[in-house]
């Protein structure tokens, strides 16, 4: 369930708010530095973007903890911010030390009381994989169920609030240059995302929602939550036995297409049905199951911390979208940017937006088997239309993206690259239908209603 983190035993430093708080104080001064340097570059004349983006790095390097995730994120939109300032945070790495033995056993003990040994049958103390918030250790209930129980690092909240803040530096940098991309509403979205993610409490409930969407999805299993073993900080769930997606890299391709088609149903078809997507779709939060060794069934889904709930109108401009993209019908494609709540669009505009659509739909447009970068350098995918988008609402700009449509975008992206990593070979346009078909819209509304109510989430 992700990756192993590094041994235990050092950097005792970064386990102490103290030691968090002056690293903060350390990137915060980095950044005022940046920020001054490209201060006296715009007076000057003398633009170095590529050392700018570069110095960014450097001092945003300090925080280990959920900036990639907002790297990640903002690399898959168009002008969010310079393409120089997004390489190199792409570059960036969630490399949070494991707590150690004692401080675990000290965690542990405040979110589940002195006696916390005694309700597992086996614990193992130290941790079996490591996250961007907190990591995992392996244990067995008194019934003898194998657990995974994710324990958030200490401190997060004030490293969340940390990164925020130096994002929103960075943002007010990119507003400096004359963006095409207005990231009022960007910044927004993913602050309430982060918030939420910290929330353990809301995460188990995601869990149970995503246990009841995909309840007769034979191809993927989900963990069951233990609530009674479970904090606002501490989450604990099933154990499911799986090998990392890419592990199969080199299968066969019929592997790898079963693979890639259960992990298209397992994000499409709650979108269709309940207006639900999981929003950080990335090769760690996934696993394989397999019938026997070198044979995978299906899919595992492992993570449920960022998963985003539209309300049911947003699944109409989607589909609208689609339709008007494939039909060549402007007006149905205008529409759709209208429900996601797009505003003061232009025909020019819109026909800018219409490239990004055009890429990111690609895939699902066209009645054939295909990749995802289909004969395009996987190195490349997504940069030519990314910059005729820049180029031209540099001209004609600048837009901003609302805040529903900001997850929906990174989701896409992630999805596609997990299936050029599988370099999966299948009719997405089928597998598209197929989804959107399932349900009738009409009831889509009842249905996420009911479900969001069988979880204990409020409505959007």
């Amino acid at each position: 369930m992700a990756r192993k983190p590094p041994a235990p035993g050092h950097d005792a430093e970064a386990n102490r708010l103290g030691g968090r708080l002056a690293r903060y104080a350390r990137v915060g001064a980095s950044i005022g530095s940046v920020a001054a340097r490209y201060g006296a570059a715009r007076v000057s004349g003398r633009a170095d973007r590529r050392g700018e983006a570069e110095a960014l790095r450097a001092a945003l390097g300090g925080l280990k903890g959920p900036l990639m995730k907002v790297a990640q994120l903002l690399a898959t939109v168009p002008d969010a911010l310079p393409e120089e300032y997004a390489t190199e945070l792409a570059q960036l790495q969630s490399s949070a030390p494991p707590m150690g033995r004692p401080f675990v056993r000290r965690r542990m003990a405040a979110e589940l009381g002195p006696s916390w040994r005694d309700r597992f049958e086996d614990f193992d103390l130290d941790a079996a994989a490591a996250a961007s918030l907190g990591q995992v250790h392996k244990a067995k209930s008194l019934d003898g169920r194998a657990l995974a129980v994710k324990l958030q690092y200490p401190d997060m909240a004030s490293a969340v609030e940390a990164d925020l803040a130096q994002l929103k530096v960075i943002f007010a940098i990119h507003k400096r240059m004359n963006p095409a991309i207005g990231t009022e509403e960007i910044l927004a979205e993913i602050s309430e995302r982060l918030r939420e993610e910290l929330d353990y409490g809301r995460e188990l409930k995601h869990m149970r929602l995503y246990g009841h969407m995909l309840a007769d999805n034979p191809q993927v299993r989900t963990p069951q939550p233990l609530a009674e073993l479970s904090t606002s900080r501490l989450l604990t769930m099933t154990w499911l036995e799986g090998r990392g997606l890419m592990d199969y890299r080199q299968a066969p391709q019929e592997i790898r297409n079963r693979i890639s088609e259960a992990l298209f149903r397992a994000w499409w078809e709650p979108f269709y049905s309940y207006a639900v997507i999981h929003g950080d779709p990335h090769l760690g939060n996934y696993s394989a199951w397999e019938r026997e060794p070198g044979e995978p069934g299906g899919l595992n889904l492992i993570d449920f911390g960022c998963v985003r709930i539209f309300p049911p109108r947003f699944v109409s401009g989607v589909v609208e979208l689609y339709h008007g993209l494939r039909e060549n019908d402007f007006e149905r494609t205008a529409h759709a940017y209208d429900i996601w709540g797009f505003r003061g669009l232009t025909r020019e505009l819109i026909e800018i937006l219409n490239i990004w659509a055009a890429f990111i739909y690609g895939p699902i447009l066209h009645d054939r088997v295909r990749t995802v970068a289909d004969g395009v350098n996987p190195a490349q995918y997504g940069r030519k239309e990314a910059w005729r988008v820049h180029k031209a609402l540099k001209e004609k700009g600048p837009v901003t993206v609302p805040r529903e449509f900001v997850f929906m975008d990174r989701a896409a992206i992630g999805l596609g690259g997990v299936f050029i990593h599988l370099n999966a070979k299948l009719n997405f346009h089928r597998l598209f239908l197929s989804a959107l078909e399932k349900y009738p819209a009409e009831s889509l509304a009842r249905r996420q209603q009911e479900a969001l109510a069988r979880a204990g989430l409020a409505s959007p």
